[in-house]
């Protein structure tokens, strides 16, 4: 930008050689000299005017207070600018009778009081603001007239109401949207934290206050705005968060690398930073340091789910999975507003359901893994172990689930009645339960022979195999997972149950994933299954509870091979009263029960 830019071009030469100083008109128009040649009244001196250059100097280039929207002169570029003044630095400082807060400070205090940021996963004691904060709300804070100065005798005139207007600047006094301040940032709080980093690591442009205290100016410059809103140093790629904020695997992510950018459809993801893409964005792409939507946390979006679906709707990621959360059977994110804490206790979660309570964002990756073990998506989430202690970052993929469906009530195929109802999903996977699918340990038959390679009966599974987006795609980075699905149950793949259904590939196409549908219906390893799922229409949950059966009621000569019947469709043998299964050895049993008007009395196989 040209000095000319900003007024009369004799006039801007004039102020170019004194705008390092408070005075920004010339200095012959306005001040009186004495005898000894030193300048007096309003300019009281040389030696003055230097001390003020040494202070308080702005940068003298076109990104200084000048050319900023700090200039609230008749000169300033913003909207809001004097009527008539055309001192600069007179808006905050005055070279006499200044107040002691700053360096010649001539703004008056607001007295409003604040509601201070607040977190339960807050380590420092943020109350209300002080030192240079304080200072800069005295503007920011909409509550003084921005030319109401200590040094006039009555209230310099702006354009507008005369008051901070709205918008970004505007902070407000509910600070709680806002980065806090005002708090003693010792390396003390660095260790307790575990997520802050030492000041003595910083770069040097970000500085405590000389009591130790985080405020405006660690972040903010108001003297200088090279970098944009003021920063002390370039945020892209968020180099100034990463200052105090310390992430170690955040690197890794897809947040800080992916160079994805917005497609122009839809919301703008990203409405307060100037950055093009993901990568550039890095902690920007959820937070905000000021007008936050949520408060804790201080997230773009006031809904948890919507920060997310900024990127993740097909406009930024390649995949929508917004859409995938409208399917009928989903995880019900958008059902809870305001109940989960970060840091919250895993025991806790069963509550409500967020993103957050699956991925974490600052270390979720894309990173293949081995069933139980995490994959890189899941990494650095609480869970829930098999003993129903919480666990800080689980391991296995199953610890996850198990903050929700564990317990009383968390079985997620209760709608079918079973012989034994087990309300517990925990006690169903448990490895002292007669028969269980292998999502905790490896299952108890060794003989197995529709298995599709490479599964063997020593292999363990993901209870996302089974429950995920009907419309995954291996292909596709962000399809799969438990978000939602067309598939009673969450099922990733159709599953009929019930009576009457025709078989075919896709009416079991869950089973047939890991199970041969051939195996299966030449009778390899039941002389009956053919008999029973295509002549008979017996679908296979007729039979067969897919978790497992609670380990408290079970017992392995009835309930082997997952056989826990639904009682809907078969009923008790009416010579015999009973209704069990009965294990005979490898491959052999007998059952008691009445199916399709069928007596077994028993009927041995």
């Amino acid at each position: 930008m040209r000095l000319t830019d900003c007024g009369d071009e004799t006039d801007m030469n004039r102020r170019a050689t004194t705008r390092a100083g408070f005075w920004s008109k010339p200095l012959g128009a306005t001040t009186r000299t004495g005898d000894d040649g030193l300048l007096d009244g309003r300019g009281s001196g040389v030696l003055a005017l230097l001390i003020l250059i040494v202070l308080v100097a702005p940068r003298v280039a076109a990104e200084s207070i000048v050319f900023s929207k700090h200039n609230l002169s008749v000169t300033g570029p913003g909207a809001v600018r004097a009527t008539s003044e055309e001192q600069i630095c007179i808006f905050c400082h005055t070279p006499h009778g200044g107040r002691t807060e700053a360096p010649l400070w001539n703004r008056r205090d607001s007295t409003a009081a604040y509601i201070p940021y607040n977190s339960p996963t807050l380590k420092a004691a943020v109350g209300q603001p002080t030192g240079a904060s304080k200072l800069c709300l005295s503007c920011h804070d909409g509550t003084v007239a921005m030319g109401d100065l200590v040094s006039e005798e009555t209230i310099v005139q702006l354009t507008g109401s005369g008051v901070m207007p709205p918008g970004p600047g505007l902070i407000g006094t509910d600070l709680r949207d806002d980065h806090p301040i005002s708090f003693n940032y010792f390396d003390s709080l660095a260790q307790a934290g575990g997520e802050l980093t030492a000041p003595a690591t910083w770069d040097a442009r970000v500085k405590l206050e000389e009591d130790g205290e985080l405020q405006c100016t660690t972040c903010h410059d108001p003297h200088d705005n090279e970098w944009g809103q003021f920063l002390v140093m370039p945020n892209q790629e968020a180099m100034l968060c990463r200052q105090c904020h310390n992430q170690p695997l955040f690197p890794q992510t897809p947040h800080a690398e992916s160079p994805q950018v917005w497609n122009g459809q839809g919301e703008d993801p990203w409405p307060h930073t100037e950055f093009p893409d993901v990568r550039a964005n890095a902690c920007m792409n959820c937070h905000m340091s000021h007008h936050a939507g949520g408060f804790e946390g201080l997230l773009t979006r006031a809904r948890e789910e919507e920060t997310c679906f900024a990127c993740h709707n097909g406009n930024v990621a390649r995949f929508n999975l917004k859409a995938v959360f409208q399917k009928p059977y989903r995880h019900p994110v958008e059902a809870f507003q305001g109940v989960h804490e970060a840091g919250e206790s895993p025991l806790e979660a069963a509550g409500h359901v967020e993103c957050a309570d699956c991925h974490n964002p600052h270390q979720a990756a894309r990173a293949e893994a081995q069933p139980p073990f995490v994959m890189g998506v899941l990494r650095g989430v609480t869970g829930v172990d098999m003993n129903g202690a919480p666990v800080r970052e689980a391991v296995y993929e199953y610890q996850i689930c198990f903050k929700c469906h564990a317990g009383e009530g968390t079985s997620g195929f209760g709608s079918i009645e079973r012989q034994i109802n087990s309300s517990n999903v925990m006690q169903e996977f448990n490895p002292a339960s007669p028969s269980y699918h292998p999502v905790v340990a490896a299952g108890r038959n060794p003989d197995v022979p529709s298995l599709i390679s490479p599964l063997t009966p020593a292999s363990l599974i993901y209870c996302s195999d089974c429950h995920g987006n009907d419309g995954a795609q291996e292909s596709v980075v962000g399809s799969a997972g438990p978000h939602g699905s067309n598939y009673e149950f969450l099922l990733a793949r159709q599953y009929r149950t019930g009576d009457d259904v025709a078989e075919s590939p896709t009416a079991y196409a869950l089973c047939y994933g890991c199970h041969s549908r051939e195996s299966l219906l030449a009778d390899e390893s039941f002389s009956g299954h053919r008999r029973h799922i295509v002549e008979e229409r017996i679908s296979c949950s007729v039979c067969h509870d897919p978790h497992g059966i609670d380990f408290g009621e079970a017992n392995p000569m009835n309930h082997a091979h997952l056989i826990n019947f639904d009682t809907s469709v078969v009923e008790p043998d009416p010579l015999t009263g009973r209704l069990e299964y009965r294990s005979a050895g490898p491959r052999m049993g007998e059952c008691y029960l009445s199916c399709h008007g069928v007596a077994h009395s028993p009927r041995s196989y």
